[in-house]
């Protein structure tokens, strides 16, 4: 019986979002596999974080295209851009305490096109008067995938309701970010 590598990606997130320090039995178990199986799949939990890495990363760079970064008030674009990435916060938040993809030269250029993405997008509100110019597009960048993580444990621990992720998230960001006119 062949082996279906993205459904046992998407249990290994599934499971890794709840419980990030499960071990390979408990992501074969998951997964409905055997280890051994799973170890034909990836070589050990380096190489399966790496495979969850490859994933977020298409699913961030499809949620990017689907928000339409360029239409529109950029406010707007952000919440379209937070309502897509939604369905994968989960796993970003697991990715995101991964320290083992953030350092020394092995880091995936994949994420540098997303973070220039989400930056250009800050940038352009900047430009057109939307967002404070005295946070850089780097930082709101950080910020956003701050609280898309922190939403995303908030919703699995029951703290916050799926529904509200998406407002919870943008109106904090944008709040935060909005210029105002100075008195």
């Amino acid at each position: 019986m062949a082996v279906d590598r993205d459904q046992v990606l998407r249990s290994a997130a599934a499971l890794l979002t709840r419980k990030s320090t499960a071990t390979m039995d408990e992501v074969a178990k998951a997964a409905g596999i055997s280890r051994a199986t799973l170890h034909r799949q990836f070589a050990g939990r380096d190489a399966l974080v790496r495979a969850l890495e490859a994933l977020g990363i298409a699913e961030c760079e499809a949620a990017l295209d689907a928000a339409r970064l360029d239409e529109g008030p950029a406010r707007d674009a952000v919440r379209r851009l937070v309502r897509e990435l939604e369905p994968a916060a989960a796993l970003l938040a697991f990715l995101y305490t991964e320290n083992q993809l953030f350092e020394g030269e092995e880091q995936n250029a994949g994420w540098t096109r997303i973070d220039e993405r989400i930056a250009g997008l800050f940038r352009r509100g900047q430009r057109t008067g939307e967002f404070r110019i005295d946070l850089t597009p780097p930082w709101l960048t950080e910020a956003l995938f701050g609280l898309l993580a922190s939403g995303a444990w908030a919703v699995s621990e029951g703290r916050v309701a799926r529904n509200d992720f998406t407002h919870m998230i943008v109106e904090l960001l944008l709040g935060g970010a909005l210029r105002r006119e100075e008195s």
